[in-house]
């Protein structure tokens, strides 16, 4: 059996920062300045984008190689959990933006952000290769570890606000998608998704892929624009998730703690 412990999570949360924070000190090498740069091929940025997962994989190899790292890797094919998780997925977070939107008041007069059917599979695709990745590392690797010693629901608010700050340089780059958002509603915004994914991720026995699938749902750019009215939206969501998972959310007994699978 692969060990791993408080200490990984704290090399963890350590390899994140260091790979995202170079980014915003070489684009921006004056405090309070900001610059514009093209964050789908800047090399610095996919790498700031990539580190929770560079992170996972680096410690995962370090203590079990590349054996334990397949069977790390195996959780990405854990799919099963009730059948409301689906419907949430595919059909809850839809409807979250668009409450959001509808309080903006632009549901029903922006325009489809998208003029060609190429344009919609490259946002898409765009979309798929980035946000969901980050999941290797905060579902795959930092909750399960959190799990051991905290509650659920204590393990999601801290890693939430670790998640939050992480995108921070992101706000401060202008070329990004974040730089036109104001960071206090997505930070909270972000724990509360700490919040709503965490009793996803132990129904479904720690798989990676369903909140990766969850990730992908919260930055799809098929959605409306809902911002900043969403936060409120999921923040109510957060708060109704916790009640109806509130046995496990404050138990430590159903918590998924297992970063690496014990093989059969």
């Amino acid at each position: 059996m692969w060990l791993l412990g408080a200490g990984d999570f704290q090399a963890f949360v350590t390899g994140v920062c260091g790979q995202q924070f170079p980014t915003r000190l070489h684009h921006q090498p004056h405090l309070g300045d900001s610059v514009d740069i093209d964050f789908v091929v800047d090399p610095l940025f996919i790498l700031a984008v990539y580190a929770p997962a560079i992170a996972a994989f680096t410690i995962i190899t370090y203590h079990a190689g590349l054996r334990g790292l397949r069977h790390y890797l195996s959780r990405l094919w854990l799919w099963r959990c009730p059948l409301a998780w689906y419907a949430f997925l595919l059909l809850g977070i839809p409807l979250i933006f668009a409450a959001g939107s509808l309080w903006k008041g632009n549901l029903f007069t922006d325009p489809f952000p998208f003029t060609s059917f190429q344009s919609v599979i490259l946002a898409l695709a765009l979309a798929t290769i980035l946000g969901p990745i980050e999941e290797f590392g905060w579902r795959g690797l930092a909750l399960p570890l959190l799990q051991r010693r905290f509650a659920p629901i204590w393990a999601s608010l801290i890693l939430g606000v670790i998640w939050g700050f992480w995108h921070l340089p992101a706000f401060l780059l202008s070329g990004t998608p974040q730089s036109a958002w104001s960071f206090t509603p997505f930070f909270v915004g972000t724990i509360a998704l700490s919040v709503i994914v965490t009793p996803l991720f132990n129904a479904s026995r720690g798989s990676i892929l369903l909140p990766a699938l969850f990730h992908f749902q919260m930055i799809n750019p098929l959605w409306p624009d809902a911002q900043p009215y969403d936060t409120a939206v999921v923040m109510i969501v957060a708060g109704v998730t916790v009640w109806l998972n509130r046995k496990s959310m404050f138990n430590r007994k159903r918590a998924v703690t297992a970063v690496i699978p014990i093989p059969a």
